[in-house]
């Protein structure tokens, strides 16, 4: 993963504390590990307790905030679709708080090499992690949004337990489930898993990742096995 250039805009005061919005789209993100359903599964109910103490953790540590020099991607053209539908949905003021934090939001590949065609349909921004524009090696979080007909080649992440809960638009993963917005997505470390996107909308995804700082730091992405 190539690394992000930061500005110089931090300036003393400059933490979460000072920054409304993005405290409070933390704490959507607090309250949606906190009420979606876990389907009977220990693991995944665990895995949501971890988020939420994490996020936790992350909100009193007051951390600094940087922003990040405004990138965009093909994959952007999609946006204001994809938020226009989440507004009408159950996921209304995730997306809303997510729209009150669009100057932080920088859109990456995350990829030193992109497959052919992948580069129109996809991109993340990340939030909160190594990579601000919330500081911290506790998690990551994030958004990653997909154009209509995209397949997400198989992957896994090694050491890091991932979820994804679908904002708007919807999604399977390795054809076993269709997943549209307030359902969650969960891949423990080491899964590998592939996902394609309805031909018809957008997706935008909510993702969360849990794991050793160091792993978080060092975290390389690429297609096919950890």
């Amino acid at each position: 993963m190539t690394e992000p250039a930061y500005t110089s805009e931090t300036s003393a005061g400059q933490s979460l504390k000072n920054v409304p919005n993005l405290r409070y789209l933390l704490h959507e993100y607090y309250e949606l590990y906190r009420y979606m359903p876990s389907g009977g599964s220990d693991k995944i109910r665990s895995h949501q307790r971890a988020v939420r103490e994490t996020i936790s953790r992350v909100i009193k540590s007051d951390p600094k905030v940087v922003r990040r020099p405004a990138h965009d991607l093909p994959v952007t053209d999609h946006l204001t679709r994809a938020l226009n539908e989440g507004r009408m949905d159950r996921m209304a003021s995730v997306i809303q708080a997510h729209e009150a934090v669009s100057d932080y939001l920088s859109w990456e590949y995350g990829y030193d090499k992109v497959p052919p065609g992948l580069s129109q349909k996809y991109g993340y921004a990340e939030i909160v992690g190594p990579n601000g524009p919330v500081i911290t090696t506790e998690m990551t979080l994030g958004i990653v949004l997909f154009a209509p007909g995209c397949t997400y080649p198989a992957h896994a992440h090694k050491g890091i337990t991932e979820s994804y809960i679908c904002l708007s638009g919807a999604v399977s993963e390795n054809h076993q489930g269709v997943y549209a917005p307030g359902s969650m997505i969960f891949n423990p470390p080491g899964q590998m898993h592939r996902i394609t996107v309805s031909k018809d909308e957008p997706a935008l995804l909510a993702y969360a990742w849990v794991g050793a700082p160091d792993i978080l730091v060092s975290n390389t992405m690429r297609f096919g096995k950890p």
